[in-house]
């Protein structure tokens, strides 16, 4: 009798233990889902057309918080991602956009590109030699001394490689010409799981058969006001010839073809398969197609939000089955931009104008001529960003102050300019709020001498890309969303920074944050 109760005992110790063991202290993946241009005020909107697979399974299952915040201005793919990742603003990694004026030449560089590291699958030299700080993937592998799976997929070279950073062991991304995922040497050899994927399931073998019409009927899409009046809509991709894979970028099926690859990962690797933790980095698209204005294509942006729903509820289903939401910690966030609204009709009379930042240099530049003598004090503008000519003002001996002063005073009498800060009044100056996020965009190394504020409602005239911006000002809130393991569910508006998120998933992998993360990691998310 007391053998067999001792034998239970036993029996019981043991099955508790492995039911212990069987409960890993960190999540086996970590899944990061940046969404281009996703907007909460659409979430909500479009909120009755969903299913409740997607975003009614976030929201009622995850921990969302509703206002989160970028920390910095002129936010767009690049600039967001890299925030994310490395937990901190361009100031700091670098990344002050998908492309910027380079100090030393005085050329437009691109943010991923690097020509000593040959593209696989595509022409474009790729790395992030221009990242500057460690990101959250880097952190993992030096944790896990490499043995971590850490890859890295979406639609656009700038994204993946970004939120990929330094170390992982796969960035991917689908190239303009052929629609074949591709990659960079500097991540080491092309994984075989990607190459059979082009070769057997690419998209270039199935475009010609796409088109994108409604998903539901077209009575459904009813929530945007718009000039536009569209009975329906349908989208062959084949037809665009030389622009169809860039315009498939643009729809909401670039998505599905992200989870296409991600099942190939999940399938052909052990990403999530043992106890040390994973990383995989994905985005999708979320704004309108061809990036035209909303107005333009109303009944589109609608369908591609119910699209994207259906494409978050395929991914939250397929980690599911393969790996387990228990075992998975997702986080799902925006890049906090849309592309820009054209400005508003004449008859409504709302105050604008045009500024033209070539204009502007070239006025500042007589000004300067006029006070100094000859000279080529401005060296070139971009982006309401002006670089003035420092060794022309240290060869004439000028004091760099007084000059930034006199141009910023004169900039400000510009017509559409609400003001002008001078790089030392960045860095140097009285601290305010503004300030502070405009700062957070500057970079020494790619940055102009003087940043000019436009005011809202007036259109940018950027020469360099022959296009033209609309200032708005409008708030924009950005949705943060932790989902499975050990996460408390609960809806919160209290404003956060998008700059937590990265501190904040270390802490859950019990790793250190990325080296230039300050932040400290949210609290009170598990259950």
């Amino acid at each position: 009798m007391k053998d067999r109760i001792l034998t239970s005992l036993i029996a019981a110790v043991v099955i508790t233990g492995l039911r212990a063991q069987a409960v890993s202290p960190v999540p086996k993946l970590v899944i990061g889902l940046t969404i281009d241009q996703l907007r909460a005020d659409y979430i909500e909107a479009f909120s009755s057309m969903y299913g409740e697979r997607g975003f009614k399974r976030l929201f009622k299952e995850g921990r969302v918080y509703c206002n989160a915040e970028y920390d910095f201005i002129n936010i767009d793919p690049a600039s967001a991602v890299a925030s994310i990742y490395t937990g901190t603003t361009p100031y700091y990694n670098g990344i002050v956009g998908t492309r910027w004026m380079d100090r030393n030449s005085l050329r437009i560089i691109k943010a991923v590109d690097d020509p000593a590291h040959m593209g696989i699958y595509t022409s474009e030299s790729t790395s992030p030699q221009h990242l500057l700080v460690s990101t959250l993937s880097d952190e993992l592998m030096v944790a896990t001394q490499g043995n971590a799976e850490v890859y890295s997929i979406a639609p656009t070279r700038e994204m993946a490689v970004l939120s990929a950073g330094h170390a992982a062991k796969g960035a991917f991304w689908i190239n303009n010409e052929t629609g074949k995922w591709s990659g960079s040497t500097y991540y080491g050899s092309f994984p075989e799981w990607v190459t059979t994927y082009n070769d057997r399931d690419g998209l270039d073998f199935r475009i010609s058969s796409l088109v994108w019409g409604p998903y539901l009927p077209v009575t459904a899409y009813r929530y945007i006001t718009s000039d536009v009046k569209q009975l329906t809509f349908k989208h062959n991709f084949f037809d665009e010839r030389a622009e169809k894979y860039k315009r498939f970028k643009t729809s909401p099926y670039v998505n599905d073809e992200v989870n296409r690859l991600v099942r190939a990962c999940l399938t052909k690797t052990n990403i999530g398969k043992d106890y040390i933790p994973d990383l995989l980095t994905l985005s999708y698209y979320a704004g309108n197609y061809a990036h035209k204005a909303n107005t333009e294509y109303p009944m589109e942006i609608q369908d591609a939000y119910v699209r994207l729903d259906n494409s978050i509820g395929d991914l939250l289903e397929m980690v599911d089955r393969q790996v387990g939401l228990q075992n998975t910690l997702f986080f799902i966030t925006s890049t906090g931009y849309v592309d820009s609204d054209p400005k508003d009709p004449e008859q409504y009379r709302i105050p604008g104008g045009e500024f033209h930042i070539k204009r502007c240099a070239a006025l500042l530049n007589m000004y300067l001529m006029a006070i100094y003598g000859q000279g080529q004090y401005v060296e070139t503008y971009y982006d309401r960003q002006i670089y003035l000519n420092h060794k022309l003002i240290e060869d004439k001996k000028l004091n760099l102050t007084e000059v930034l002063n006199r141009a910023s005073d004169f900039i400000v009498q510009m017509s559409g300019v609400r003001t002008a800060y001078s790089s030392q009044r960045l860095l140097l100056g009285a601290w305010t709020p503004k300030i502070e996020k405009i700062r957070n965009s500057f970079n020494v190394s790619c940055s102009g001498d003087i940043y000019v504020e436009v005011l809202p409602g007036w259109s940018v005239v950027d020469e360099y890309s022959h296009h033209t911006k609309t200032i708005r000002d409008t708030y924009a809130s950005v949705p943060v969303i932790f989902l499975g393991h050990n996460i408390k569910p609960e809806i919160l508006y209290t404003p956060v920074k998008m700059t937590t998120i990265a501190p904040t998933i270390s802490h859950f992998m019990r790793i250190r944050a990325p080296n230039a993360a300050s932040q400290s990691p949210l609290t009170g998310i598990r259950k």
